[in-house]
């Protein structure tokens, strides 16, 4: 019975630091080093872009240069075209049209990726008013 019990007692042992070694994680290689694996760990994804959608009046555009400015309620915002298409959009759009346009944020300047001049233009305070008189 104490032999029964002493041969239980070791394969048990056995058994369990066994499976400890099972688990354990693989060697490395000779061709790859620990100092690329604590590299990796430390090395960030890039984010992804956050597109910006707007639509608003636009109050200075140069096509030379790619810039737009376009007002959005009570707030301006300067974009830069950098792609061929936003480019020639540019050379489409005058003062004072509505547009639609996405930008992301790179590098703190803001880069269009698509413009779109919109049907419906920006209308003056004063010929609404001056309208609003003419049917009274």
């Amino acid at each position: 019975m104490k032999n029964a019990l002493k041969i239980l007692v070791i394969a048990l042992t056995t058994l369990a630091f066994s499976g400890v070694g099972f688990a354990q994680a693989k060697p490395t290689t000779p061709a790859t080093s620990a100092a690329p694996a604590t590299e990796k760990k430390t090395e960030m994804k890039p984010e992804k872009a956050k597109i910006i959608r707007i639509t608003g009046e636009v109050t200075a555009v140069d096509a030379k240069a790619g810039t737009l400015t376009v007002k959005e309620k009570d707030k301006e915002t300067n974009v830069i075209a950098d792609s061929k298409a936003a480019k020639s959009a540019l050379s489409k759009i005058k003062i004072g049209d509505m547009v639609r346009l996405s930008y992301t944020e790179k590098d703190g300047k803001m880069i269009a990726s698509s413009i779109v001049k919109t049907k419906a233009t920006a209308k003056k305070p004063e010929k609404a008013t001056e309208k609003k008189a003419e049917s009274k």
